[in-house]
């Protein structure tokens, strides 16, 4: 244990110690130090708000365990929230991993949720299609997803069980997160990278057209000592309460020529007279789905305030 010694006490003082939290379990945290300790570790008093990623000053209390007394500033925040609560994902991270899959159906309106998020966070993006063995519903899956190549969104097609081979050259010097609903192959993936991670996974329902919840908590894996990349649970919502309606234009890529140019500067590019967005749109430069969706949340959010 690092001690000082107070001018006024012999009484050793300890010095807090600067770690990342690795695994978050509620109000419980894994927290890994340079020379690969780890302490089961609590927030001080009834604070809370740490998640997998963050950099922290730990206080050891007894053997193995710790109490987080502060959480260094953030690069990055990935989280979702609607009118009443905030639910942490992932700090300091450089790049998500939306992991999609032709079985069972994924929501196209998460994957448009998660991208604004990312957008709002300046955190890059990469887009798999897992299952690729499935040829046939993998074809029409990425036949769909091919607008969000077009954006300029990467998309990986992959098999978790065959080959992740071609999903390691985006991994290197990134801190990753993947996310993505349940079924999709998240925690196959992970244990395909590392083995030892043993994440538990199960069966698709073909009946519901849906994945069971096996990852309970986030967890983040060290690929070597410049690439890691955390597990988190699946996903069935992402709200983006906590995005105001300006910024939640900017979270759709391909509108970013157009903000700003229409008639009224107050404009939500709804049904305004003069929409640079909507003009657009007519002219084919902007996909109607996408635009589409984007009036869905902004009517939505309307609703409700």
């Amino acid at each position: 244990m690092n001690l000082v010694y107070s001018l006024s006490s012999a009484l050793p003082i300890p010095i807090p110690i600067t770690g990342q939290i690795v695994a978050a379990f509620g109000r419980q945290y894994l927290v890994e130090f340079t020379n690969e300790e780890i302490l089961s570790c609590v927030m001080r008093g009834k604070k809370n708000g740490a998640v997998c990623g963050d950099q922290v000053e730990v206080q050891r209390t007894t053997m193995g365990q710790g109490v987080i007394e502060t959480i260094s500033p953030r690069s990055t925040l990935l989280y979702r929230s609607n009118a009443f609560r905030e639910k942490l994902i992932a700090a300091n991270i450089t790049q998500i991993i939306i992991v999609l899959a032709a079985v069972p159906s994924f929501d196209v309106e998460l994957v448009n949720r998660c991208l604004i998020a990312a957008e709002n966070q300046n955190i890059k993006v990469l887009i798999i299609l897992n299952k690729a063995d499935l040829i046939e519903r993998t074809r029409s899956a990425a036949i769909f997803l091919s607008l969000y190549r077009e954006l300029g969104y990467t998309l990986l097609e992959l098999s978790a069980k065959m080959d992740v081979a071609p999903l390691l050259p985006y991994l290197q010097g990134n801190l990753s997160v993947l996310v993505g609903q349940s079924g999709m192959g998240k925690s196959t993936l992970i244990n395909a990278l590392i083995p030892t991670a043993d994440r538990a996974t199960a069966k698709i329902s073909i009946a519901l057209d849906a994945g069971r919840h096996t990852t309970t908590h986030a967890h983040l894996y060290h690929l070597n000592k410049k690439s890691h990349v955390i597990d988190s649970p699946g996903l069935q919502e992402f709200g983006l309460h906590h995005i105001n309606n300006t910024d939640l234009a900017w979270g759709f890529i391909e509108f970013h020529p157009y903000i700003g140019k229409c008639k009224f500067s107050d404009c939500l590019h709804i049904k305004e007279p003069g929409c640079a967005l909507t003009l657009a749109m007519q002219e084919r430069k902007i996909d109607i789905r996408r635009l589409g969706f984007y009036r869905k949340l902004i009517t939505s959010r309307e609703a409700t305030l």
